[in-house]
């Protein structure tokens, strides 16, 4: 176990390997940034993991791999802001006979510090998650093809990989319909990496191709995409490098190619390379004339020694690996994470555009091949990681009780018919409202690389896109945005209520009358042409809009990173972000995807989403103030809103990070003078899938709108939604029946993922008790109104039987008892039609508060309840309306 954790700058490293195939079969060396174990050694079989964290192969050596070598002047990162503090060595060893002459075992590497280097390395992975291969059937390609999304960068070596099925593996750059190989090899070969022979590089708007070339013969099933023997793989790695400014030290592809494009791929991609057994003989050779000892290893200078020989060992020792399949509920999303890169990721981000999300791409069952989960933690879920209600580790202590945010389950009262919600914002009479896309969606083939929108030929979104909410009833006011949106994102309003939006497809801001008639006061940018002057966008993401000077900033957005300002008038003032010379001004955005004002510091901020930051700025200069990173953010920041309150309080949602760290989907509540987690908060009743923007009104309620499940949720305070429920209390025959404790019961039920932890978490209970400490006023009296009601019971009791025996006695037979169903319940109304009948109504009618009626319903002044009509009839049953029919969403 080696230690960067106090390294205060990155270094670059280079690896020597000490080792035999007659000692350890293998080795791993992770990175991570917290180790499982303290300890100098542990066995990796019986440890849950190698780190607390994600671990990164950072490194791997295995027999039979001839050495790769780095071109010169490339390194690796780690230590510094890369996240990779430890390194933890695994060896795994393949005979124990090779110990019986009783030899000191001195397998290991030897780390090499390097000065920076002007280039870093990476990886870049295709791989099939979906092929599906018929059995008997002789030939069955399984095509992957991706747009390169990043600078360029230049492959050195490749590796293929499949298990016995696979007859050849080819790679391909595709640059103006010329198909130039990258490497072509046989996966019955040794599985190592290979050098590319071509001097290529690979730039931005190039197209990366692969193709496996299966074959069925000898199955009599199907066979897919697994982590079994039985099962099936089509990986192509390229190993390459880049320059050292702008490196990603990780890419992949996982997206279908065409048929279209790969009607044109070179023939020999089809045809399979012969392994002849003198091939099998030479590698047997070879290894023969390894040397026996550790000892006598010479440098070999090997920076990569053949990971995926390692890693893609073929059946032979696949029993020797002890798997973790995460849980893996985010797609290839979720798989993308848990393959992780050969190195920890920079902060630079992933290229998302060519990057395909595949729902029920087979690899995310747990028959995931060992490269993608070998040795890894066992990550849980990453939708809910905490219990419901429990505030993020570290989060400050909440200031009063019930400050907690907590998710409304009954709001709206009637479903609305939303398509992906992508922008909420608040009229300044506190309604809610909705920008979302109707039924267009954000696909993999709504932009090409340059940002350009592809669908045009479905016309605008023919539904209302905006759409005003109560935010107390969820029920639509007023909706607008009709034929006038391609791909909706940011929705903001000024102080006249007017509507200002984004919409990324036509790389345009609007503002927009909120009459409900659809004005355009005023329009800045291209329609479908994305830019980077000061007149065009690149889909822009948010507007936010200053109160008092009605100046207009604009977050642009996906392409060029920087926030733009406006006159009211529309008139370029400035910038900064991308293409900002100025020192004053934080490092450039990567996707600055949401904007709040900040009117009583005079201050934007930006939810810096790639970066995982939130980032503020004076307004009126665009200066530096201060930055909001936190662990618990993992690595992404959606969206963001304030509140002056209790001076200052943001309020932001994460999202899924790309890069492998383990985060919960949830929302925070961020003290911004001291850069506090005050709380933070996710829905009960559902999981947030992507949560995309946020607002809070001026009572604290909050709201978030998922782009993924079409939903909007509501949060309120705890302490408010325990008021709510002592106004539902009612009192009936003089019983005060408290609906708090049944609301602070029901809070303590755990949801259906907790159900699978043994025990609550401590700040879970900590919940509970602030819950139930609040409604202790009402527990005396619950306890003395209980032991009065026991003689009570009695007495009505005996008089029941008494009048029942009188009754059979005279023939009386007109006592009515009601159902237990009705609003008295067993204690309700036992009304006689008769003389000399029973009436409790009656009894308790000299009752304070009580009318003829007899138990009528306590006034709730303030509660959903209605109250009963004096001129009503003798029936009491409670009617209950239907609630409306949902809006359609035209």
């Amino acid at each position: 176990r080696a230690d960067f954790s106090n390294a205060t700058r990155p270094y670059h490293l280079d690896f020597v390997p000490h080792a035999t195939m007659d000692t350890a079969h293998h080795m791993i060396l992770y990175g991570c940034q917290t180790p499982y174990a303290t300890q100098g050694y542990w066995d990796c079989g019986k440890e849950l993991g190698t780190c607390r964290d994600q671990a990164k192969i950072m490194y791997a050596w295995a027999r039979n791999a001839p050495p790769t070598k780095l071109p010169k002047d490339v390194g690796f990162k780690v230590g510094g802001d890369t996240r990779i503090n430890y390194f933890v060595l695994q060896i795994h060893y393949g005979d124990v006979k090779n110990f019986r002459d009783h030899h000191r075992d001195c397998s290991g590497l030897t780390l090499r510090m390097t000065s920076k280097q002007p280039f870093i390395a990476g990886m870049y992975l295709m791989m099939s998650v979906d092929t599906v291969i018929p059995p008997g059937k002789k030939v069955t390609n399984a095509d992957i093809a991706c747009t390169y999304p990043s600078s360029p960068m230049y492959p050195f070596a490749f590796r293929t990989h499949t298990h016995s099925l696979g007859k050849v593996v080819s790679g391909y750059r595709v640059r103006n319909g010329q198909w130039t190989q990258i490497g072509r090899q046989s996966p019955l070969l040794p599985q190592a990496f290979y050098p590319v022979t071509n001097t290529i590089d690979v730039r931005n708007g190039d197209i990366l191709a692969a193709r496996c070339v299966f074959t069925g013969e000898g199955r009599t099933t199907v066979t897919q995409i697994g982590g079994t023997s039985s099962d099936e793989m089509c990986n192509f790695y390229i190993m390459y490098y880049m320059d050292n400014t702008h490196a990603v030290p990780y890419m992949n592809c996982g997206d279908d190619g065409s048929s279209e494009l790969f009607q044109n791929i070179p023939s020999e991609a089809n045809i399979p390379i012969p392994v002849t057994p003198d091939h099998m003989m030479s590698m047997k050779h070879e290894s023969l004339q390894e040397p026996k000892r550790e000892e006598e290893v010479l440098d070999q200078g090997d920076l990569y020694s053949l990971l995926s020989k390692l890693l893609g060992e073929r059946e032979d020792v696949a029993h020797m690996h002890n798997y973790s399949p995460a849980e893996a509920a985010r797609a290839q999303t979720r798989l993308m994470a848990e393959i992780d890169s050969i190195m920890q990721k920079k902060d630079l981000g992933w290229p998302r555009l060519g990057y395909k999300t595949k729902e029920d791409a087979i690899l995310v069952r747990d028959r995931v091949h060992k490269f993608h989960q070998l040795e890894s933690t066992v990550s849980p879920s990453r939708s809910r990681m905490v219990p419901a209600r429990q505030p993020t580790t570290g989060a400050a202590p909440r200031d009063q009780p019930g400050a907690h945010l907590v998710e409304v389950s009954d709001w709206p009262e009637a479903g609305l018919q939303l398509g992906q919600v992508s922008g909420l914002a608040l009229k300044s009479n506190g309604d809610l409202i909705i920008f979302h896309r109707g039924d267009h969606v954000w696909g993999i083939n709504s932009f090409n690389f340059n940002g350009v929108y592809q669908q045009k030929d479905l016309g605008p979104i023919q539904q209302s896109t905006i759409m005003v909410v109560d935010p107390v009833k969820g029920k639509v006011l007023k909706a607008s945005g009709r034929n006038m949106f391609y791909m909706p994102h940011g929705i903001t309003t000024d102080k006249d209520d007017n509507y200002w939006v984004t919409d990324v497809a036509l790389h345009q801001v609007f503002k927009l009358s909120s009459d409900g008639k659809d004005r355009q006061l005023l329009v800045l940018g291209e329609a479908f042409e994305p830019g980077s002057d000061k007149k065009h966008f690149c889909q822009p993401t948010d507007v936010a809009v200053d109160p008092v000077t009605g100046n207009v900033y604009v977050s642009d957005g996906y392409c060029n990173s920087r926030i733009l300002k406006f006159s009211p008038e529309g008139k370029y003032i400035s910038h900064w972000g991308a293409g900002s010379s100025d020192r004053k001004r934080r490092a450039s955005f990567l996707i600055p995807h949401s904007l709040t004002f900040l009117p009583d510091k005079r201050e934007l901020c930006v939810a810096d989403r790639d970066h995982g930051r939130i980032q503020c700025f004076m307004a009126d200069t665009g200066e530096f103030v201060k930055e909001i990173k936190k662990e618990q953010f993992g690595g992404e920041v959606f969206a963001i809103a304030y509140s002056p309150v209790q001076g200052g309080l943001i309020y932001a949602v994460n999202g899924v990070p790309p890069d492998g760290q383990v985060a919960p989907l949830q929302g925070f509540v961020i003290n911004y003078s001291t850069k506090e987690i005050l709380d933070s908060f996710s829905p009960d009743t559902q999981e947030f899938k992507l949560p995309h923007d946020i607002v809070v009104t001026a009572d604290g309620s909050v709201f978030v709108g998922d782009a993924a499940s079409d939903s909007v949720m509501k949060f309120v305070q705890l302490f408010l939604l325990i008021s709510e429920a002592e106004h539902r209390s009612v009192k009936k025959g003089g019983i005060e029946v408290q609906e708090i404790e049944a609301a602070v019961e029901k809070m303590q039920e755990p949801s259906q993922k907790q159900h699978q932890q043994p025990l609550a978490a401590p700040e879970e209970k900590q919940t509970t008790k602030t819950a139930a400490n609040q409604s202790a006023q009402g527990v005396p009296t619950a306890i003395i109104t209980t032991l009065l009601l026991v003689p009570l019971v009695l007495v009505i009791a005996i008089g029941v039987c008494i009048r029942w025996r009188r009754g059979r006695m005279y023939n009386d037979c007109q006592v009515k008892l009601e159902p237990s169903g009705s609003a008295g319940g067993i204690l309700g109304k036992i009304r006689g039609k008769a003389a000399g009948s029973l009436n409790l109504g009656n009894f308790f009618a000299s009752h304070k508060g009580y009318t003829r009626h007899g138990f009528d319903r306590l006034s709730t002044e303030g509660s959903d309840l209605e109250k009963d009509d004096e001129d009503g009839t003798d029936s009491e049953n409670e009617e209950y309306s239907a609630p409306p029919a949902p809006m359609s969403s035209s």
